[in-house]
């Protein structure tokens, strides 16, 4: 009997305290109420999941850091923190003639801190096999340095071709660091990082899960794609690191298709300094330097834009709603998954009924059916309205794109939704070329041609049970 009255008392103090916490500190109201259910129902277990899954950690230990001076130990909201802004009179005159342009960039320049960077060169790549072979060709011709972070890093035949590329540049004098996430590496054993390390490659891996004293991060992820070369070479998209990621892939069942690109310019300065900000986050030390300012090689008017748990949360989201709403002829969007947040449904909405061409390309089979399944529970608010969803064939479709008009592309490693829009460390650019937007736009259409486009009778005629299911998985949407 005692034992029972400690337990249950020791459950009762404990589910005040992540109820509260919950209460308090969360943004989204369904989560706060789903994490106090489960810390008052559940005993003991309760309590210990919120602490596993639902308190956002890394952001006081991010600014600890960072250097920042910590006053008192309090907790934080789940909200980013004002910072000093740069100059939103510094338009290119190219994009300050436009107004929906200008706007866009104004507004991004006031969320993400950072300046517009111009004279900027990006290559998309469709196919891994591509994408790989110029990776690889830029580190075995590095000279000073390789900054690559990744969040899968397979042990294949594709993984260890870059487990050599990145020795043998260690071995002639090239300074390599490699930051995997402490998650996505045990996609694949031997772990990658044990076979650099072995190599002798500096290896930091990004929150890890640790037995003593215990941290089990499963949330928080770097989920972002990144390699720069000497600073003159960059690479950034959606693409791990795996033969998942070419187009005849020994695996059929995994073939996954996907969009990378090239970057050259001044825009790279921007992703050394993100690269250099998530080692110093897990290894400290002085970041890498560019050895020259990039020189302008194109035409290309880029901007970095992170966003994370910390600092940067909730920024992608806010950007994006800003450019759908500022779009006046289309909107084209293709994720692997997609559970918007509730003002991006609705800035989507708007568009379609002033008659913008909004249209969404999904996979037609996931990798993650609970995903695919509260999607689909939510898509008759947007088919209702006018915007048209298509499902694209096999293989597995990861690519992520954002096209705006004819002048404005986001890209990078963001899927939309919850996982990426609030839990994932995630990096894209935002690219003003009409040259390069018109080239994904043409692969976009291309895709959209040969895809199945659902419709709003389609949704509401599924079977009662696959509806209680997709509505079910709906429920979780805040988790996903």
């Amino acid at each position: 009997m005692d034992n029972a009255w400690l337990l249950l008392i020791a459950h009762f103090a404990l589910a005040i305290v992540s109820a509260g916490h919950a209460l308090l500190y969360k943004r989204d109201p369904r989560s706060a109420l789903g994490w106090i259910a489960v810390s008052l129902a559940y005993p003991i277990l309760g309590p210990l999941l919120y602490y596993l899954f639902g308190i956002n950690r890394l952001r006081t230990r991010a600014h600890q850091l960072k250097g920042s001076p910590r006053k008192r130990l309090k907790l934080r909201y789940e909200r980013p923190e004002a910072k000093d802004g740069v100059d939103l009179e510094d338009i290119p005159p190219e994009l300050d003639a436009d107004p929906v342009l200008s706007a866009l960039a104004r507004s991004s320049a006031a969320v993400t801190h950072r300046s517009l960077s111009c004279g900027n060169l990006i290559q998309p790549f469709f196919e891994g096999e591509t994408a790989y072979a110029a990776m690889l060709q830029s580190i075995d011709r590095a000279r000073h340095s390789v900054c690559l972070a990744t969040y899968i890093f397979d042990t294949d035949n594709t993984g260890r071709a870059f487990v050599e590329s990145l020795a043998a540049a260690q071995a002639r004098g090239v300074e390599v660091r490699v930051l995997l996430d402490g998650i996505g590496e045990f996609y694949s054993f031997p772990r990658a990082g044990t076979l650099l390390k072995r190599r002798g490659v500096k290896v930091a891996r990004f929150v890890p899960p640790r037995v003593f004293p215990p941290a089990i991060h499963i949330n928080l992820r770097n989920h972002r794609k990144l390699l720069v070369v000497d600073g003159g070479i960059g690479f950034t998209g959606g693409m791990n690191i795996g033969d998942r990621h070419l187009s005849h892939s020994s695996s059929a069942s995994m073939t996954t298709a996907d969009i990378h690109f090239q970057v050259e310019g001044p825009i790279l300065e921007q992703m050394q300094a993100v690269f250099n900000e998530d080692w110093f986050f897990v290894a400290g030390g002085a970041g890498l330097p560019s050895p020259a300012s990039p020189g302008a090689t194109g035409t290309a008017i880029c901007r970095a834009i992170t966003d994370g748990p910390n600092e940067d949360l909730g920024k992608l989201a806010m950007i994006m709603t800003g450019a759908v709403a500022l779009a006046r002829e289309r909107v084209a969007i293709m994720t692997p998954y997609f559970l918007p947040p509730p003002e991006l449904i609705n800035a989507l909405q708007a568009a379609a009924l002033r008659g913008v061409d909004v249209s969404i390309v999904l996979p037609g089979k996931s990798n993650q059916p609970l995903a695919h399944w509260a999607a689909r529970n939510m898509l008759w608010e947007l088919l209702q309205y006018g915007v048209r969803i298509y499902y694209q064939p096999a293989p597995f479709a990861h690519s992520k794109l954002l096209l705006i008009d004819d002048s404005y592309a986001h890209i990078g490693s963001a899927n939309i939704d919850p996982r990426s829009l609030r839990l994932n460390f995630e990096l894209v650019l935002e690219v003003f070329q009409q040259e390069f937007v018109a080239e994904l736009g043409d692969h976009y259409q291309r895709i959209k041609s040969i895809s199945r486009e659902e419709s709003l009778e389609g949704v509401d005629g599924r079977p009662l049970p696959v509806r209680i299911r997709d509505a079910t998985a709906w429920l979780f949407s805040p988790y996903l």
